[in-house]
């Protein structure tokens, strides 16, 4: 299987037969971390659909040119598209539950700061950083669309900014299931909490904003793992895992 590499390059640079000087990071990642060379293949995707299998022609020690072969309209995105909320966690937890997240299907992550919350939001957070994870996620579970990674915001304002007709549930321990009617969902909000978990005041807003209660059975979870089995847990009931 060839490496997949992702290019952030300008719309309509990608094109089939066309030769291209891969960018500094992308020739980087290709030379220095996949130690790939010249007659090597590689998959390129820039984000925006599909992926487009091409052959290095020539590599020089920081420096790559490509030639690409052709564009395969390729899609493996989940049909339930899923914005995970998640409260800031300490850098190593967040970063885990990104790239899962990314390889379990996510559409958008939204990172909030709760009560709890571990992390600092440090003007938006490290959302730069979060990009790059998911997009190192992408280039290992062969997804060819970035899901949209928000900058840290306040809990309440992600909760006042929400569409509260749409589908959401807060995930809680002693909570009933999630309702067998998730299966005919086709986008939904999940909210995962800090691992010293929700106040009073917390699960009270977010019943207001329109979110339902839901268990994910009778352990408590750490965030990290309670993002994962989220995830599986709706993908597998009306997204790509079923």
């Amino acid at each position: 299987m060839s490496a997949r590499l992702h290019v952030d390059v300008s719309e309509g640079t990608l094109a089939s037969g066309t030769e291209l000087d891969l960018p500094r990071e992308a020739a980087h990642h290709a030379l220095g971390v996949l130690r790939s060379r010249e007659g090597d293949t590689l998959v390129l995707f820039d984000g925006r659909g599909g992926e487009w299998p091409s052959t290095i022609v020539a590599a020089g020690r920081r420096d790559a040119r490509v030639r690409i072969e052709r564009h395969d309209p390729l899609e493996r995105e989940s049909p339930l598209a899923v914005t995970l909320a998640v409260s800031l966690l300490a850098s190593d937890a967040m970063e885990v539950a990104i790239r899962k997240s990314v390889e379990l299907g996510v559409a958008a992550i939204a990172p909030v700061a709760a009560a709890r919350s571990q992390g600092a939001t440090r003007g938006g957070g490290n959302v730069e950083r979060w990009r790059r994870i998911a997009i190192a996620a992408c280039e290992q579970c062969g997804r060819n669309r970035i899901p949209a990674i928000e900058a840290a915001r306040p809990l309440a304002e992600w909760f006042a900014t929400r569409e509260r007709s749409r589908t959401g549930y807060v995930f809680v321990p002693g909570a009933a299931p999630l309702p067998r009617s998730i299966a005919a969902a086709t986008a939904l909000d999940l909210l995962v909490g800090p691992e010293g978990g929700w106040t009073t005041d917390e699960m009270a807003a977010a019943e207001r904003a329109g979110l339902a209660l839901a268990s994910m059975g009778p352990r408590v979870l750490r965030a990290d793992t309670a993002c994962v089995t989220a995830l599986a847990l709706v993908q597998s009931a009306a997204g790509d895992l079923g």
